[in-house]
């Protein structure tokens, strides 16, 4: 099978899994938003669930995969795929993991106070009392986490792509019963429960994708020698790109904070709008990455690198373009059809779509991060694109703070936190355009006048079917209306029917600029 064949049915498993994923995660959404709503145990459980988050991007998916699946992918394809070596490096590499996740968890449960000062210093006194209550009961995850990380490196390495991203349904659906169990039986607080069940599924996702792992990777018997020469490149491409995930964590904790001195609801806000925003980078812009590192890590020449890349970003804008402009033009009507009901509320819905528009404004670029900073991953250079990070992300920060303060001052309320959202989106802007520049001197130019065309019939396209959209709105407003559940629902698919009809009749398929190789 070709490259790009196995890519895009690598891609497509990895969709799938994420698929799954994120529709029981919105089942999941729905139940907290019903129960909680944009209340302060709300706010007080996002804040509290970002935390050990933080940690798992940190050192777990993000900084593993770029670290551990390079260096194993490129053993299991050369000559050391017939001995013991590829073994051995996972071994050794899961632990030193395992050692790490138990400092950490320990850590975490200690100084839970002191983090929750941290992360949400404008949080008043009960809700901070709150929040440190539930990073107690949540921190261990990010130990957990960070050993599914591993899993998840050893079966996309060996091109198991579903389960490592299947695997988070479980972590869903042990929320949703231990709420609706809560519920019924009077259980209580429920925000305990819900942390609770929230470190359960981390457990359950964990142990889900251990006997295929243990197969593949002959043993999940940690090993702590002194490791060798892949275990140490491991080790070593780790450092920048954990630094590299800690500047990218610095924003989101930078969103936290800064949004706790806002109204109540401005920080669980950010969660939902988040939420549905990431949806399309989930489905493609991880899937589309994920499916490539392997195999740009199995042949780094300059000819193929570039038309995984290329082609990767073209399937990515074909799909997240026009994604974003629907949620900027219909992501309230979505708000109200997943959220709105129980203690969330029509206000509630205002400010999450607020919120989500200015989210939209980057999601290409977002989506597109992965594929880009893998191409350098790749090559086994995780410096440069961490370099590229800090300047994005500072820039980010700063115009997002500058955003917040001045929408806050005009009287936005809890809806100034668009203004965040707003800033990272534009340091995801500057951090693309950065990594295409220093890529292209690695390879060569990724972007020439032949793909001009494909970039404008998808830009306009996208334009054509958002206009459409618009007026079909506006048409079956008026016939059906939007204020109910229902009612909404029949409105947003009969706009994005008409929508998409305009997009696929302009640009039926995504376009392949860069011949196969």
């Amino acid at each position: 099978m070709s490259g790009d064949r196995r890519e895009g049915r690598s891609a497509t498993a990895v969709g799938a899994g994420i698929f799954l994923s994120r529709i029981t995660g919105f089942v999941r959404d729905l139940m907290i938003a019903r129960f909680f709503g944009t209340t302060l145990a709300a706010d007080a459980y996002a804040a509290a669930l970002k935390i050990p988050n933080v940690i798992r991007n940190l050192l777990g998916e993000g900084a593993l995969s770029a670290a551990f699946v390079p260096v194993y992918s490129s053993l299991l394809a050369g000559e050391s795929a017939r001995t013991t070596v590829p073994s051995l490096l996972a071994r050794r590499v899961l632990g030193r993991l395992v050692l790490l996740a138990g400092i950490l968890s320990a850590l975490g449960v200690a100084l839970a106070p002191w983090l929750t000062r941290i992360v949400a210093p404008g949080f008043d006194a009960d809700a901070s009392a709150l929040t440190a209550q539930l990073v107690r009961i949540l921190f261990p995850m990010a130990g957990v986490m960070i050993l599914a990380a591993w899993c998840l490196g050893v079966l996309t390495s060996h091109r198991r792509f579903f389960l490592p991203f299947a695997a988070p349904v479980l972590w869903n659906l042990s929320q949703v019963a231990g709420l609706l169990l809560a519920a019924r039986l009077g259980w209580g607080p429920l925000i305990h429960v819900l942390a609770w069940s929230t470190l359960a599924g981390s457990i359950l996702q964990l142990l889900v994708q251990l006997p295929t792992a243990r197969a593949l990777a002959g043993g999940v018997r940690p090993l702590l020698d002194r490791g060798s020469e892949p275990v140490r490149r491991v080790m070593r491409n780790m450092v920048p790109v954990a630094a590299s995930q800690g500047i990218f964590q610095l924003a989101s904790f930078a969103d936290v904070l800064l949004a706790s001195f806002l109204p109540s609801g401005a920080v669980v806000g950010l969660y939902y709008a988040q939420r549905l925003a990431y949806l399309p980078l989930s489905l493609i812009g991880i899937s589309v990455a994920t499916a490539a590192l392997p195999e740009m890590s199995r042949d780094t020449d300059a000819t193929v690198m570039r038309s995984r890349l290329v082609n990767g970003f073209f399937q990515i804008l074909y799909f997240v373009l026009p994604a974003s402009i629907a949620l900027m033009l219909f992501g309230d009507l979505a708000v109200r059809i997943i959220f709105e009901r129980g203690a969330f509320g029509e206000q509630s819905t205002h400010l999450v779509a607020g919120i989500l528009i200015a989210y939209a404004v980057g999601l290409v670029a977002t989506s597109s991060l992965k594929l880009f900073a893998g191409g350098f991953h790749a090559m086994q250079d995780t410096r440069t694109p961490m370099r590229l990070a800090a300047v994005s992300v500072v820039t980010g920060i700063a115009l997002g703070a500058a955003c917040m303060w001045i929408m806050r001052g005009a009287g936005f309320g809890a809806l100034a936190a668009a203004g965040l959202a707003f800033g990272g989106s534009a340091g995801a802007w500057l951090n693309l355009a950065l990594l295409w520049s220093g890529l292209r001197r690695r390879v060569g130019v990724l972007f020439d006048h032949t793909m001009i065309g494909s970039l404008l019939r998808i830009g306009l396209a996208s334009v054509a079917g958002g206009a459409v959209g618009v007026g079909a709105r506006l048409v079956l407003a008026r016939q059906v209306g939007e204020a109910g559940t229902f009612d909404a629902a029949i409105t947003l698919v009969g706009t994005l029917a008409a929508a998409g009809v305009v997009y696929l009749s302009i640009v039926p398929r995504p376009p392949r600029p860069v011949s196969d190789v």
